[in-house]
C-alpha cells in the first residue's frame, strides 16, 4: 500500500473511537459518510493524468485545465493553503456530491445542530446518497420538525484529505468554478468549530473576493469586461434574493415570540410565506426573465430552509468592512479573521455586528 494511501485509511481510523460513543442512528450515518468519502478517495485520478486522455470530452478539458489554473492563483494571489486539494478529479455520475439536511421547530428560526468528530457542531447532516438523506428528513418530519434538503456540488474535509474535484464542481460557468475552489479553500484556512454562520459568511466572502480579482487578471479584455458584468449581474441579484428573505425571517421571529395558540401561529406564518411568494415573483419582473431562485420557492420556505439563506449571509457585510479597514490586503484580513475566531461566539458576534456598515 503506498505511503498516501496509508495515511488516508489512518485518518479514518482515528474517527473509530469517536464512533463508539454514539447510537445505533449516528453509527449508521457515520457509515456511510466514511464510506462515501472513502469511495471519492479511491476513485479520484490525477488532473495532470486525465488531460492526458485524447477522449475527454474539450468542456471538460476546458474546466480542468482551468481548475489547475485556479489553484495556482489561490496559492499565488489569494495566499490560500491550496496543497494537493483540487490536483485529482473524480467522476461521480450524479448530479451533487453530498446532499444535506437542515432542520428546525415549526415555530423557531433557529436550526437544529449536529455535532461530529472532525467538524465539531453545524447547522446540517450530509448525505453521500439522495435517498438516504430524503429518509433522514423523512425521520425528523416525524418528530414534528420542518426539513430541507439541498444538493452540493463541493465540500471541504477542512484539510483532513487532499480535497478531489467532482465532476458536480464542473456543472458551473468559469466564473463560479473559480468562486467554489475559492470558497472551499477558504475553509481550510479558517474554521471554527460550532459556528457555521461566521465560517460561510467568511468563505462566502473569499469566494466573491478572490473572484473577482481572479476575472480582472484574465488577459482577453472583451472576456474580462463580459465575465466581470455577469459575476455583478449575478451577486445583485443574489443580494435581492437576500435582501427578500432577511426581512421574511425577521417577520417570522416577530411572530414566533407571540403567545398564539399553534392553529393562530400556523395561519399567520402561512400568510407570510405567501407574502414573499408574491414579492419574489415581483422583483422577478425586473429579471429579463432570469428564474435561477424557482427551483429554491418551489420548496416549503419553511424555516429549515428560510435558516440557510441567513447562515450563509449573515456574516458578509461585517466582513467586506473588515478586508476595506485592511485595505483590501488579504493577508491582513485573514489575520484579523482568525483574531476574531479565538473570541468567545457571543463576543464575536458582538464584534462582527459592530463591523455592519449603517446607512
Amino acid at each position: 500500500m503506498r505511503s498516501g494511501r496509508k495515511a488516508m485509511f489512518a485518518r479514518l481510523l482515528m474517527l473509530v473511537p469517536a464512533l463508539l460513543l454514539t447510537g445505533c442512528e449516528s453509527l449508521s450515518y457515520y457509515h456511510q459518510a466514511i464510506v462515501g468519502q472513502l469511495s471519492l478517495l479511491q476513485q479520484r485520478q490525477d488532473i495532470a493524468k486525465v488531460l492526458q486522455d485524447p477522449t475527454l470530452p474539450a468542456p471538460v478539458r476546458h474546466q480542468l485545465s482551468l481548475v489547475l489554473e485556479l489553484r495556482r492563483f489561490a496559492d499565488q494571489q489569494l495566499h490560500l493553503p491550496v496543497n494537493q486539494h483540487y490536483s485529482s478529479y473524480v467522476d461521480l455520475h450524479r448530479e451533487f456530491v453530498v446532499w444535506n439536511v437542515f432542520a428546525a421547530q415549526e415555530f423557531s428560526l433557529a436550526p437544529q445542530q449536529w455535532c461530529y468528530p472532525v467538524a465539531g457542531c453545524v447547522s446540517y447532516r450530509g448525505y453521500f446518497s439522495e435517498a438516504a438523506a430524503q429518509d433522514f428528513a423523512v425521520s425528523l418530519q416525524q418528530r414534528g420538525l420542518e426539513t430541507y434538503v439541498g444538493g452540493v456540488s463541493a465540500y471541504s474535509t477542512l484539510g483532513w484529505f487532499n480535497d478531489p474535484v467532482p465532476s458536480s464542481m464542473l456543472k458551473r460557468d468559469d466564473a463560479q468554478l473559480a468562486g467554489t475552489i475559492f470558497h472551499e479553500l477558504a475553509h481550510q484556512l479558517l474554521y471554527v468549530s460550532g459556528d457555521t454562520s461566521f465560517n460561510e459568511s467568511f468563505a462566502t466572502l473569499v469566494e466573491q473576493e478572490g473572484q473577482q480579482r481572479w476575472l480582472q487578471t484574465l488577459p482577453d479584455a472583451d472576456g474580462q469586461q463580459t465575465g466581470l458584468a455577469a459575476v455583478i449581474q449575478e451577486r445583485k441579484r443574489q443580494q435581492q434574493f437576500v435582501d427578500l428573505i432577511v426581512p421574511t425571517v425577521a417577520e417570522l421571529g416577530h411572530l414566533y415570540q407571540q403567545a398564539l395558540l399553534p392553529p393562530q401561529m400556523r395561519s399567520r406564518k402561512a400568510a407570510i410565506q405567501a407574502q414573499l411568494r408574491q414579492r419574489y415573483q415581483e422583483l422577478k419582473t425586473s429579471w429579463n426573465g432570469y428564474n435561477g431562485y424557482d427551483r429554491w420557492f418551489a420548496a416549503d420556505l419553511n424555516n429549515a430552509q428560510l435558516a440557510t439563506v441567513t447562515t450563509y449571509n449573515q456574516w458578509v457585510p461585517a466582513l467586506q468592512e473588515l478586508l476595506r479597514r485592511q485595505g483590501g490586503d488579504l493577508p491582513r484580513f485573514y489575520e484579523a479573521a482568525s483574531q476574531l475566531s479565538r473570541l468567545s461566539a457571543p463576543v464575536r458576534e458582538q464584534h462582527l455586528r459592530e463591523l455592519i456598515p449603517h446607512p
